[in-house]
């Protein structure tokens, strides 16, 4: 088996696991909290993809390397795309969660319907009803 899962950080990773899962419509598969209430690992499905998540932790060798959008002009190097059957809903929930609309929900010319936003704390998302498979 081969997959490629994204992987993010937040600095409050359970409010971040509770906006994906109401917005985005992705499911706990495993949360793992640390005893201060931070989250030390969790996998949350959509469909057949996965994103993983933690709190933004100390001092680690990955930490040293990872940046939060706010520390860099909100500027990303990827994003995640997650693909969804209506994304007029998804749009509408993401606005009433207080997404920035970052790119507004149009057809695209390769096919399907979407639109970017950010998240609760500025990590960018393109969400639409491509299916690239």
């Amino acid at each position: 088996m081969s997959a490629i899962i994204p992987c993010l950080r937040y600095r409050d990773a359970a409010a971040a696991i509770d906006w994906l899962c109401e917005v985005f419509g992705f499911e706990r598969q495993a949360v793992h909290p640390n005893a201060d209430g931070t989250i030390a690992h969790a996998q949350l499905v959509h469909g057949k993809g996965m994103v993983m998540l933690g709190s933004v932790a100390g001092d680690t060798a990955w930490g040293r390397l990872i940046r939060q959008p706010d520390e860099v002009g909100g500027a990303e190097t990827q994003s995640a795309y997650v693909a969804v059957a209506d994304a007029d809903a998804v749009y509408a929930r993401a606005k009433a969660a207080g997404a920035e609309i970052v790119i507004d929900i149009r057809d695209e010319d390769y096919g399907g319907r979407g639109f970017s936003c950010r998240d609760l704390e500025g990590h960018l998302w393109s969400v639409g009803s491509y299916d690239p498979w």
